[in-house]
């Protein structure tokens, strides 16, 4: 069961035996230390002391070497063994006067060495207080420790309802960003000019009658950029920058978040004009009334009071607030509705002149060989967003590192690009014979049909050394960034997945677990034909995907289906012929194509990495033309004139 929060006076309680407890803990350290200087103080040896009287006696006697005078107190060595006694003589009268009453004349003083030193005053008193002063001293700092931390506490009970953004001063250069920094998403950059240029001079919007947009949604795949663009936009207007999650606002009690809402659009209110920047806004602004807690959740809490804020703005205040998501789809209506997120900007994923701008943005202080070309690396990389290039860089940077180079070279970048689209290198996992073989005519199956199909993309790349979870890897890349793929390469790409399948069961007679990625993979795509994108010959241009959804009710998940039984049996009837049709042109592209399958897989094993070049010589001697020649034999209308997929990997 959850803890009842505590009342005040309980809380003064906690605070009280807290404060009690260190007192006692103090004074506990404060004895130890008394007894440590009581013992220490003690085993020292005890000078004795000596009378005037008896001072002179021994002065006449002759048994005194030296005396020391400091004030009124003397210090006399002994002719026997050096000892050492203390006396005192009257502080007003000096030591031959005190001595003459006792009978000493000055001869027998003079026979004796006499030296006089002056008192300082500091030293004196210190020597006299010190032993006094420290554990006072002490004790005190104790005390100042112990008031603090309770003054602390007592603070932080006072701070839990306020905001926790961090701030960007526009003054300090080390964190400013500009739109130079951000390469790319021009679009999204038009669109946020206008908010740069409202900042800076909003009187030319308001003489027209012109209203700013009060938010502004930043929508994309994660890495894309958005929380740079923000900083970009607050760089640009040289305004304060108001940083947080959303997830920041959420706590256990109830309105903890709208308070901290409250306190945030205060503080910015204070600073306009300002941006206020809020990260993973779908924490907090997903559908309401669709949780347990009613209106009592204490995200519904936070939406509510952000609303409200955004509704409370002055066209005057020159405060805009920015958020981010990649799930726009969950968000409140409400917070989509004009007054509150009037301008959405998107960004995708950057194509290719993007990605060769993001590579020489990243590659800033970073020392290239000569033979680097950030163009190639732009070419490698379809699909991959500014995080994924920014990865790239300083992965080939840790590789040359790591080999005591001073200079960054391509072919640290081409293995960082493979590093991260499917993990480091695994030369320590040794296969045995017989799996290098089957793993050599999985791959060169996968890369024999892929180089022979119309549709498929080139194969770049063949290995059977592992990397992350793969025995080996087949790296296929598109010829042009494409938006848009058509039905065609679908089924070309099913059949390239299926090939390394289809030879194990054609040379091994037998099939292993090394092709269950690749069938998931392909299963994927062909049921994304039927249900998503209506390529069924059978079944239409009808969407599918959304036949069950599943609804929250409050008390639990209910599924609520759109298509009968029939229809769903008739998608798997579907989907299993598309799988078996493409099993069967792998099997005889691979049937009619043996002697290269063979002599491919050989050549495979022994150098267990073949690239673009060589492989395409290889294929050349075994009468197979590359992909660039067949490309060149297809009619321009053919061609699908559509940039970027992701690049395709084929994989044991």
């Amino acid at each position: 069961m959850p803890k009842k929060p505590k009342t005040k006076p309980e809380k003064r309680g906690d605070i009280w035996k807290q404060f009690s407890r260190q007192i006692v803990g103090a004074l506990l350290i404060l004895s130890v230390f008394v007894g440590f200087y009581t013992i220490t103080t003690e085993n020292k040896g005890v000078i004795p002391d000596v009378s005037l009287s008896q001072l002179a006696q021994d002065l006449t006697a002759g048994k005194v070497k030296a005396i020391k005078i400091q004030g009124d107190q003397l210090e006399i060595t002994y002719v026997a063994k050096d000892e050492i006694k203390h006396s005192q003589k009257e502080v007003e009268t000096s030591l031959t006067q005190t001595l003459a009453v006792y009978g000493v004349s000055p001869v027998v003083l003079g026979q004796v060495a006499v030296t006089v030193e002056s008192p300082n005053g500091v030293g004196f008193w210190l020597a006299n207080l010190l032993p006094f002063l420290l554990p006072i001293f002490f004790v005190i700092f104790l005390f100042w420790m112990i008031s603090r931390q309770v003054r602390g506490a007592s603070m932080q009970a006072f701070s839990f309802g306020q905001s926790r953004a961090r701030i960007i001063d526009p003054a300090d250069t080390r964190q400013r960003i500009t739109f130079k920094d951000v390469a790319g998403v021009r679009e999204a950059k038009e669109e946020l000019f206008e908010i740069v240029d409202f900042l800076k001079s909003p009187k030319k919007f308001l003489d027209i009658g012109a209203k700013i947009p009060k938010g502004v949604l930043l929508m994309g795949p994660p890495g894309t950029g958005k929380t740079l663009l923000a900083r970009a936009v607050a760089g640009e207007a040289e305004v304060p920058f108001f940083h947080l999650s959303g997830s920041e606002f959420v706590e256990m009690f109830v309105g903890v978040g709208a308070s901290r809402v409250r306190d945030l659009f205060k503080m910015a209110k204070k600073a306009a004009p300002a941006i206020v920047f809020i990260d993973e806004i779908d924490a907090i602004g997903r559908h309401r009334g669709s949780g347990l807690g009613g209106g009592n959740d204490e995200r519904e809490q936070t939406l509510n009071q952000i609303l409200v804020e955004m509704d409370g703005f002055e066209p005057t205040e020159r405060l805009i607030v920015m958020a981010a998501t990649n799930r726009p789809d969950v968000l409140d209506p409400a917070l989509l509705r004009p007054g509150r997120f009037d301008r959405r900007v998107v960004l995708d994923k950057p194509d290719l002149r993007d990605r060769e701008e993001i590579l020489q943005i990243y590659a800033r202080r970073k020392p290239f060989a000569e033979d680097v070309n950030l163009r190639t690396i732009a070419e490698r990389t379809p699909g991959f967003t500014g995080a994924d290039l920014a990865n790239i860089m300083n992965e080939g940077a840790i590789l040359a590192a790591r080999e005591n180079r001073k200079l960054v070279s391509q072919y640290d970048l081409i293995r960082s690009v493979e590093k991260v689209m499917l993990g480091p290198e695994r030369r320590s996992h040794i296969l045995s014979d017989k799996e290098k073989r089957i793993t050599a005519y999985h791959e060169i199956g996968h890369a024999l049909i892929a180089s022979v199909l119309l549709h498929a993309d080139p194969v770049h790349k063949v290995s059977i050394i592992s990397r992350g979870h793969a025995a080996g890897y087949t790296l296929k890349l598109p010829l042009e960034d494409r938006k848009l793929e058509s039905r065609k390469e679908f089924l070309d790409d099913i059949v390239v997945s299926l090939g390394g399948y289809a030879a194990e069961m054609l040379i091994f007679d037998d099939i292993t677990t090394g092709a269950s990625s690749d069938i998931a993979m392909a299963t994927a795509v062909a049921r994304n034909m039927v249900t998503k994108y209506g390529m069924s010959d059978k079944l239409g241009p009808i969407a599918f995907d959304g036949a069950t959804q599943r609804l929250w009710s409050g008390y639990g998940t209910v599924s609520e289906k759109y298509s009968s039984e029939e229809v769903s049996a008739a998608i798997d009837r579907e989907v299993s012929e598309i799988m078996q049709v493409a099993l069967a042109r792998a099997k005889n592209t691979l049937l009619e194509r043996r002697p290269a399958l063979d002599g491919l897989s050989e050549e495979l094993i022994k150098v267990e990495t073949l690239e673009r070049e060589d492989f395409e010589k290889l294929l050349i001697l075994h009468g197979i033309k590359p992909k660039e020649l067949l490309a060149k034999a297809v009619s321009p209308e053919k061609k699908m004139d559509a940039p970027g997929l992701e690049p395709g990997t084929a994989e044991v």
